[in-house]
């Protein structure tokens, strides 16, 4: 597939991206047609008797057990809060009351 200018047009919109200036539009086009090319050149690979690949490794995900531990007390998290109430952390409102 060559890429020229109309193809960088037709893709510009449909990703929404602005490609004013013709410097680089031209190093645009020419990634792009540096990324078709390679493509292509995958799809001269024989594939017969290759089965589809569904996941990358045989290996499953070991997970540990979720166990909630106090790390710090109230009282830390607190000590360095710009402004704190006794027991809370105070912030300005994001929300109107509406």
């Amino acid at each position: 597939m060559k890429i020229d200018q109309t193809t960088l047009d037709r893709v510009a919109e449909l990703a929404r991206l602005d490609f004013s200036d013709a410097t680089a539009r031209e190093a645009i086009v020419k990634d792009m047609q540096r990324v078709f090319d390679f493509v292509e050149k995958l799809n001269e690979v024989d594939t017969t008797g290759v089965e589809p690949l569904i996941f990358m490794t045989e290996e499953q995900d070991v997970l540990r057990e979720d166990v909630a531990v106090l790390e710090i007390t109230k009282q830390e998290a607190l000590r360095n809060a710009p402004v704190k109430d006794s027991d809370y952390f105070k912030v300005p409102r994001v929300v109107d009351k509406g």
